[in-house]
């Protein structure tokens, strides 16, 4: 069951590489605290979907996100640093999403947005959600109910905003 609006984001630790290309310890506390963001979570690093869609949903409208109020845009998955860099430089994320590599699902997990997908050969993966993080609370929590991103992307978070 996924964690409930107006809790707190769980603390974890994950390793982030930076623009200058040095890995980083970050914790999830720091990265939401004192700002108003977004945090989406997906399946996997350059899944059709996820690599065509998704991420390039809010890459495109980041600019609008900003104006209404997001300072900043975080994406995860269930991958390794280096997997989500060379995703970042694959999509041209920049300054615009900030990729979380949740290494072992850790946070995927305590957010209980965890899906099974072994059936597929995929392992556990993270379920395709968008949260509005608060000074670290969660304001809103929308899980996709299907494939696609109808409710998950970027599109859809900015109505609701």
């Amino acid at each position: 069951m996924p964690i409930a609006v107006n809790e707190r984001i769980p603390s974890v630790e994950f390793k982030h590489i930076n623009a200058d290309g040095k890995t980083v310890v970050l914790n999830t506390t720091d990265v939401f605290a004192s700002k108003k963001m977004i945090l989406f979570g997906l399946p996997g690093a350059f899944t059709p979907t996820c690599h065509k869609e998704h991420v390039p949903s809010y890459v495109a409208r980041a600019d609008e996100l900003r104006a209404k109020g997001i300072e900043g845009v975080v994406c995860m998955a269930i991958g390794d640093h280096w997997l989500m860099k060379a995703w970042a430089d694959a999509l041209g994320t920049g300054d615009k999403v900030m990729m979380l590599a949740d290494g072992n699902g850790e946070l995927t997990k305590k957010l209980g947005v965890e899906i099974d997908l072994s059936g597929a050969k995929m392992g556990t993966r993270t379920q395709r959600f968008v949260a509005v993080v608060n000074d670290g609370v969660i304001e809103s929590l929308e899980v996709e109910p299907a494939s696609g991103i109808a409710v998950t992307g970027a599109e859809a978070c900015l109505v609701r905003l």
